[in-house]
């Protein structure tokens, strides 16, 4: 185990951040008034067009811990996306990407969507009784 400090990249330290005095605010046109919509329907709609916030400024931060396996598992995915598709992208866009990407369908499916399955087959290993 190496005691060098895992320090940012180059790319990471030098981005182009925007500054809201530099760049000129778009006057907001008026937005036509959308007819009464079904719930339900309006409920998918927004499940579709939910995305990744991608890279801005971020107001909120968590933390999370991920095993040594889990942790490979994301930077195996980072780097099959940069070489496969063109896709650079940092760990924590990687991470907004699949959050949106559940959220989606767990509104869109709710108790046939891909995040309670999985809840509820860890629910049952025990995992949740643990804490782990």
């Amino acid at each position: 185990m190496s005691r060098r400090a895992s320090l940012p990249g180059a790319s990471e330290l030098f981005r182009l951040t925007s500054s809201p005095a530099l760049e000129p605010v778009p006057s907001p046109a008026p937005a036509p008034e959308p007819p009464p919509a079904d719930p339900q329907r309006d409920q998918l709609g927004r499940a579709a067009t939910r995305r990744g916030s991608g890279r801005q400024k971020h107001d909120s931060k968590i933390t999370v811990y991920v095993s040594g396996d889990e942790l490979v598992a994301m930077e195996q995915a980072r780097l099959a996306l940069r070489a496969q598709h063109g896709l650079v992208i940092d760990r924590g866009r990687l991470v907004r990407e699949a959050v949106a990407v559940l959220l989606a369908d767990f509104e869109q499916h709710g108790p046939d969507s891909v995040l309670v399955q999985r809840l509820r087959e860890h629910e049952f290993d025990g995992e949740e009784a643990t804490g782990s």
